[in-house]
This record gives C-alpha cells, structure tokens and sequence, in this order.
C-alpha cells in the first residue's frame, strides 16, 4: 500500500503539472481525488492491514491527499494566470494605430436661434423663466382675459387632457406672464421660451407642436413706442442691420392695444413665393400693451404701473435667420439637412 500511495503521489503531482486547460484538471482531481478516484480506492483496503500498520498507513494517506490538493490548487492558479494573460495578449490595443473618427454633434439651429434671442434680452436685463407645458386653463385663458366662449379655447384649436376643459397642453407661453406676476417683484423684464400646442396642419410654416418665446416688461411708464423699439432692436441683431419690419393692428384679449410684427421674407426679399404664401411677409410674433384687466387679475394697479408684451414663434425666426424654406425641415431629423449648421 505505501507503494501504492507514492505511485498516486508521483503520477497525480505529474499529472496536474501538464493540465492544459482548467477542464483537464478538473478531470485529474476526479480521477486522483474523487469519490471513485485511485486514492479513495486505495484508502478502502486499510481495513485489510493490520491493526499496528493501520496508523502509519493512515498519516501516510493523509499526506498524500494534503500533497495533492495542494498541488491542484497551485495548477488551477497556474492555468488562471495563464489564461488572463493569454486574454490580455488578445485583447491588447496598439496604440500607434489610427483611431476611427468620431462624429460630433452639433446645436440644432432652432436651439441655436434660442440661444442667441436668451443673450440678446439677457443683455438687456431681462430674466429667463421656464413653465410647466401642461397647464391650467385658468392661467392659459382666464387669466388672460380670454373668457369662456373664445375662439382659443374650441376644442378644434387646444389639446385637453379633461372633458371640462380645465387641463390641457399649453397653447402659448402667454401663461409664464400671470406666473410672474404673481411670484415676482415690480419691475419685471422676463422671457419665457418653450414648447406649445395647437391643432395646426402642418405646412411650411405651421406645425402642432412648435416653441415660442414669450416676453414682458411691467414698470412705470411703459409705452408702445418701447415695445416697438425692443423689438427692433431685437430683429436686427438677430437678422442683421437694416432687416425690415411692419407692425400691423391686431387683437388679443390680453394686450390693448395689439399688433402683430412680420419681416420681410428672406426667400423671396418681399416679392411673394410659397414661403411666405406670396405675402411677402412672415408673421414672427404677436404683442401689444398689457391690458388693464390682466394687470389688475394679478394686483397691480393699471393707474400706477402698465406693461408690454410678445409672443414670437422660435421655428420662424430660425427659419429668417437660416435661410430654411420648409418649417417641416426643422423636425424631421434628416441629417443631411442638419448637418449644414
């Protein structure tokens, strides 16, 4: 028996030392050290020895197993580093070879347009506010003068999300001037650009979801000649000195009096073509002189303080600012019309 267990010893040690792979080892320490293994079978004719050779036998075996699952240890993290280092080898990167060129995106040139119209009243002192675009129909029409019976309010023009049309999608930042009235101090010079809904097809110029920027100005002494002039100012540095304006008469429940502004269609240069629907003119904006009942649904006083505001359509000033032709471009993500910017 003893010969028996130096043989295991010699052959399993051996044995273990030449493993390739982790799965020939493990079925080295089945054969050697399992159940049915050599030595186990080896270990089962102690009861045959004698009772004074049985304890020798038995520290012999003992070293034997110890010696073997010490060798398979060392072989299993023999193979492991072997192998992560074969992986490593594999994986390595040679950092002498050219990379691949990785795109890099750009500002959409709506987003571009935003930017600059945000530093341009930011230089004026105005504040940049954001609001929700689910709102109440109480700050999106009541507030605003425009009261029940409104064509604004049809459900052929405004997305409600509630059959007593109270919530909705909002139909223009408008509600960004009672939300800062009733938060800010006197004076307030704001701008509140961001998304809005109404149920418009869509064409080169119209869209259902499109972005206005909404702007106000409440102080003492407030005219109609500092809205125009804002404005203007506003236009050139957007599209340049000596970009032609109008200011046409309008109506808005909330400003009175009101107006609309258009520049002249950068397509056409005021000749008239499918851009501008042969106008000549694109309608960038609604405003007018804040109206007294709005003022006075917020607790300022119309005898003390007035205001001005506006509502401009962000799609249509990138469009005069780009030189895009086509409203739809704008939202349809087509790369090769993006990628010109």
């Amino acid at each position: 028996m003893k010969e028996q267990l130096a043989n295991i010893r010699a052959q399993a040690l051996a044995a273990f030392d030449g493993a390739k792979d982790s799965a020939a080892l493990d079925a080295l320490r089945v054969q050697y050290l399992g159940k049915k293994g050599e030595l186990t079978a080896v270990l089962k004719q102690m009861g045959k020895l004698s009772a004074e050779e049985r304890p020798a036998m038995g520290q012999l075996a003992n070293e034997v197993r110890a010696a073997l699952e010490e060798a398979l240890e060392a072989a299993g993290k023999k193979l492991e580093a072997a192998a992560l280092e074969a992986k490593l080898k594999l994986e390595a990167v040679d950092v002498t070879i050219p990379g691949d060129s990785v795109a890099i995106g750009h500002k959409h040139p709506m987003y571009s347009a935003l930017d600059e119209i945000k530093d341009i009243f930011v230089g004026m002192g105005f504040t940049v506010l954001d609001g929700p675009e689910v709102e109440l129909a109480y700050y999106n029409f009541d507030r605003l003068n425009a009261e029940e019976g409104h064509p604004s309010r049809d459900w052929s023009d405004t997305f409600y999300f509630d059959a007593d049309s109270r919530v909705m999608l909002r139909s223009q930042t408008s509600p960004m001037q009672v939300h800062a009235m009733e938060t800010m101090e006197l004076p307030i010079r704001i701008i509140a650009p961001g998304r809005v809904y109404r149920k418009d097809e869509v064409d080169a110029t119209h869209s259902p979801m499109f972005h206005q920027v909404e702007g106000m100005v409440i102080d003492k002494n407030v005219t109609m000649s500092d809205l125009k002039g804002t404005l203007n100012a506003v236009v050139e540095q957007l599209f340049g000195k000596g970009t032609v304006t109008r200011f046409r008469p309008h109506h808005f429940p909330f400003t009175e009096p009101s107006c609309e502004m258009d520049v002249q269609c950068h397509k056409c240069g005021g000749k008239g073509c499918p851009t501008c629907k042969g106008e000549g003119w694109i309608e960038v904006l609604g405003a007018g002189m804040i109206h007294p009942k709005v003022l006075e649904m917020s607790g300022i006083d119309p005898e003390v303080y007035s205001g001005w505001a506006f509502g401009m359509g962000l799609e249509r000033l990138a469009m005069r600012q780009f030189k895009i032709t086509d409203l739809r471009l704008i939202f349809e993500n087509d790369t090769r019309f993006l990628e010109q910017f």
